[in-house]
């Protein structure tokens, strides 16, 4: 008698399982999604310091360059003013200024430009892409009046009742 329960017990069991679907934990499966999951992650992490090291290094030619134009062109001047008078001494370190500013201004300000968008396409691609990104939607249609048009000619010639209003539009 025990052993007739018993089996049916393990049918039982058995359609429940069936019918509820419930399936088993594979450990194989579960160490090879994780593996996936930690590669993903480390690649994210080395492609994001990869990116911050970039605007670094830019950061660091803003600075050099800077520097660089101060010594070739302010301190030059202010060396070569005195040997001269200090009228002319004090014309020749103000243009050196101007040129000084000019460039800082112009070459500087094409780095700090090249370096916003390089920050803005990083914080794109590589941060938004990576974690918030699923392209499922649906396809990009550009807006067109002519569908329109051609809805209110076809609808204004039914109300018309056949009548050519739709060559008055």
């Amino acid at each position: 008698r025990g052993g007739k329960k018993e089996e049916e017990e393990k049918k039982r069991k058995s359609r429940a399982r069936r019918d509820h679907h419930v399936e088993e934990f594979d450990i194989s499966e579960a160490m090879i999604h994780q593996s996936i999951h930690t590669i993903e992650f480390v690649l994210g992490a080395i492609s994001n310091t990869a990116s911050y090291l970039r605007l670094w290094a830019l950061s660091l030619a803003h600075a050099g360059l800077s520097e660089v134009f101060w010594e070739r062109v302010m301190l030059e001047a202010v060396e070569a003013s005195d040997t001269l008078h200090p009228v002319v001494a004090a014309l020749a370190i103000t243009a050196a200024f101007a040129v000084w500013a000019a460039l800082t201004f112009g070459v500087l300000m094409v780095m700090e430009t090249l370096s916003a968008c390089l920050h803005d396409i990083r914080l794109h691609w590589v941060e938004f892409q990576n974690k918030f990104y699923g392209g499922d939607g649906y396809p990009f249609v550009p807006l067109s009046f002519l569908p329109m048009i051609q809805q209110y000619r076809a609808d204004a010639e039914e109300d018309a009742g056949g009548r050519n209003v739709a060559a008055m539009l």
